[in-house]
């Protein structure tokens, strides 16, 4: 954006407000032409700004992103990696769940698709890397766990409960599930 005319400036800003507010109302499949209506501006200078649904998508989910890659980096310290794996997967999904559309935006693409590498799911899967390699040596998890797995669980136990009368207990039941296992203490 550094160079462009103020109007071009104030255009992107509008119009990433806008897709925030359209995103958490429909998720990732909000209309971009409503987008551009409510922005005020035409739908060619929504994809002008945004070359296609995905780029529109992670500008909107940009910042919250940077959030969990940066509490990733932070948990990578901690002695206990599977519970500081456990952690992360936890408001990576939480926030999947409250954010809607984010866990669309990173199931468009395979995870780790060499087109997705400045995308949100590249920066996750990217954030995640440690932890699980971490996980892995300690032997705190099966050696043969990828991040990719358990972002794809993630994105699925949110897409599958985001409908949910209550999305988050749904979430966690599942996750749970996903984590201990469905056998009986013991068997």
């Amino acid at each position: 954006m550094t160079g462009q005319r103020s109007d071009a400036r104030r255009n992107f800003a509008r119009i990433l407000a806008v897709a925030e507010a359209e995103v958490a109302a429909n998720g990732a499949n909000a209309s971009l032409e409503q987008i551009a209506r409510v922005a005020g501006v035409g739908s060619a200078t929504v994809r002008r700004h945004f070359s296609s649904r995905r780029a529109l998508l992670d500008a909107v989910f940009k910042q919250r992103v940077r959030a969990l890659c940066d509490l990733a980096h932070t948990l990578a310290g901690e002695d206990d990696s599977r519970g500081a794996l456990l952690k992360w997967l936890r408001e990576l999904l939480s926030y999947s769940l409250a954010a809607r559309g984010l866990a669309d935006a990173l199931s468009y693409e395979p995870l780790g698709d060499e087109d997705t590498q400045d995308s949100c799911a590249a920066d996750i899967e990217e954030a995640g890397a440690p932890l699980v390699s971490k996980a892995v040596a300690d032997r705190a998890v099966r050696a043969d766990v990828t991040v990719h797995d358990l972002l794809t669980l993630i994105v699925g136990i949110a897409l599958a409960t985001e409908h949910h009368t209550d999305p988050a207990t749904q979430a966690e039941h599942v996750f749970r599930l996903s984590v201990e296992g469905f056998s009986p203490a013991g068997t």
